[in-house]
């Protein structure tokens, strides 16, 4: 799953010729890959997989909203909901970019 997203996002990077950040997210992503021996050319996603059972609903919700909080952690956004690309949108009430079950 890791190895095909991170091609294919790469891929669209490279090929995005309106992405304004095109050339620094390549260069960043190929100094990464550079620097772990365990890459072809580019490092996309983290290092390591630490897979958690979601076993119940608490616990579902927890990962969820730590998820939904990134964004506000690393001051993106005052709300979770705020956040473009999140789910959470669609559970405050607003329309996401992606049809969401809930």
């Amino acid at each position: 799953m890791k190895r095909h997203t991170s091609k294919t996002l790469v891929k669209a990077i490279a090929e995005n010729i309106q992405e304004s950040r095109r050339d620094w997210l390549l260069w960043f992503f190929e100094r990464e890959g550079k620097a772990n021996p365990n890459n072809e050319q580019y490092q996309f996603w983290q290092q390591g997989n630490h897979p958690i059972e979601l076993w119940s609903n608490n616990v579902i919700d927890q990962k969820m909203d730590y998820i939904h909080n990134n964004p506000v952690k690393a001051g993106w956004v005052d709300e979770p909901a705020h956040y473009l690309y999140s789910s959470a949108r669609d559970y405050a009430g607003d329309k996401g970019l992606i049809d969401i079950i809930i």
